[in-house]
């Protein structure tokens, strides 16, 4: 029999079936519900039902074998660096960390609760107290937070650690080793190596507008209050002014400055306005509140900020912290409609210096991070410092704009900890009811500890350079936090709900 011409072009090219029989092991309906490989737009709610077929997608098939590869790695890498793997606890107890709990409830304590944990944080510092001196796990965590683009609702995975006798720059030094290392194993994109810069919260928050500035855009917010104290515009009277100055800005027509005020204005970026300038070419101060633009402003503007000519400046004001905000997303509008955002890099940073406290909406003192964390300064500035002025031990890793990874050096003193839960409305009786296991067991001689929990979600999102972390998720939820193929959550029958002493509301 003549052979068939060799295929280099697919796997099986040079492989040759003479088919004798035929046996139809797995029957197919006639009709797919959506077609599979093709540049065909199928509706995610479509995908998600038929995950099974979407699966066999090439590009998310691809994501889903890269997940694998990347968990591997770093638990091989973890395990070079002397870190013992240890599972904890999924039924555990409800804790105060930052968003709802998803509550479990017991059949055999009638009218008591488990909660599904949203990280594995005092049972990695119990396991501190216990002598594993450098522990991780690819921890599961759970939290009742809404869906974003970036964050599956319900659940996630971290590479949770812990380790004894360690500082922030200890936990650094892990984190500049891991992450890099993992990154340029599955890409080819320039990887920024270690030691990555680190930025006090209070500078990300005046230079960025935000706590995980994408370092890709080289668009800095410029606080200009002073430039203006005595100008006559009146919608920067007695406001917060902060600037941005785009290089080259000037060439852009109307249309695009008119666009820019359509975006801070939007619900989203709550702007009252968006006030800018062009610097000519000829020097001259042209387009939008040039008129208020008075000499000494401009040799201001010139002198201190570099401004230079055929530059734009965009202007916003309001009070501090919803100017920084403002500011913030119209530096990343700018980045994006303009394409200054470098390509083909991950740029990494620290933010550091959190503040320990924040006001509540309801104008209550409340902790801003981890609950958990040392506060600088000890059991001194919790006595004698002002809340909201403590700084604490806790930091962020950022990547490209995502926050890709949270830790802080820990609280390991009980006096400390009580003095830090009261200041945030907690009684000593409540710390030990709440967190009875880490309190007694500080009671015994707690080392000091450190560590973080840089989310593999993301990490795998990052390095497949998607831009929806659903698609490096097997089985994932919607938008609405619904998993459409195993149509969870479900109603459930009046039996199951009298096993576990529910009973719903009308």
């Amino acid at each position: 029999m003549e052979r068939a011409s060799k295929n280099a072009n697919i796997p099986t090219g040079e492989i040759e079936v003479v088919a004798n029989e035929i046996e139809v092991l797995g029957k197919c309906k006639n009709v797919l519900p959506f077609e599979i490989n093709t540049d065909q737009e199928v509706r995610e709610d479509l995908r998600l039902e038929y995950r099974f077929l979407d699966l066999r997608n090439e590009t998310l098939h691809k994501n889903i074998l890269l997940r694998s590869k990347i968990l591997k790695t770093l638990r091989d890498k973890m395990d070079e660096l002397a870190f013992t793997e240890i599972q904890t606890p999924i039924l555990a107890n409800s804790s105060p960390e930052g968003a709802r709990d998803y509550l479990v409830p017991s059949r055999i304590n009638a009218g008591e609760f488990y909660a599904l944990p949203q990280a594995p944080q005092q049972f990695k510092q119990l396991l501190m107290v216990s002598g594993f001196n450098k522990y991780y796990q690819i921890a599961p965590c759970f939290r009742d937070e809404d869906p974003r683009a970036d964050r599956a609702p319900g659940e996630f995975y971290q590479l949770d650690f812990e380790m004894s006798f360690a500082t922030q720059e200890d936990v650094f030094k892990v984190i500049e080793e891991v992450v890099p290392y993992t990154f340029k194993k599955f890409t080819d994109w320039k990887v920024d190596e270690g030691p990555f810069v680190r930025i006090p919260y209070k500078e990300a928050m005046e230079k960025y507008g935000i706590d995980k500035p994408d370092l890709r855009n080289p668009l800095i917010i410029q606080d200009v209050t002073k430039v203006f104290e005595n100008s006559d515009f009146n919608a920067f009277k007695g406001k917060t002014i902060k600037a941005i100055v785009v290089p080259g800005g000037a060439t852009q027509g109307r249309k695009f400055f008119d666009k820019m005020g359509e975006f801070a204005a939007t619900d989203e970026v709550g702007a009252k306005g968006l006030a800018w300038t062009k610097w000519e070419e000829t020097g001259e101060v042209t387009g939008g509140i040039a008129k208020f633009i008075t000499e000494d402003i401009k040799q201001k503007l010139e002198n201190e900020y570099r401004v230079e000519k055929n530059d734009a400046i965009f202007f916003m004001a309001d009070e501090l912290e919803k100017v920084q905000k403002i500011a913030g997303l119209v530096r990343i509008e700018l980045g994006k409609r303009l394409e200054l955002i470098e390509k083909g890099v991950y740029k990494f940073c620290f933010i550091v210096d959190f503040p320990m406290y924040e006001l509540s909406e309801e104008g209550t003192i409340d902790f801003s991070h981890n609950p958990f964390s040392m506060p600088q300064g000890g059991l001194e500035a919790l006595e004698n410092k002002n809340p909201l002025e403590i700084l604490a031990y806790q930091y962020d890793l950022v990547c490209n704009g995502y926050e890709m990874a949270s830790g802080a050096v820990r609280n390991h003193n009980p006096e400390i900890m009580v003095k830090a839960f009261e200041i945030a409305g907690y009684s000593e009786e409540d710390v030990k009811n709440r967190f009875g296991a880490l309190y007694n067991a500080f009671q015994y001689g707690t080392p000091p500890h450190a560590g973080a929990a840089p989310g593999v979600d993301r990490m795998v999102m990052l390095i497949a350079d998607s831009q929806n972390i659903r698609e490096i998720i097997a089985f994932p939820k919607n938008k609405k936090a619904r998993d459409l193929l195993m149509r969870a959550p479900s109603v459930v029958s009046k039996q199951q709900l009298d096993d576990v002493h529910i009973q719903l509301k009308d």
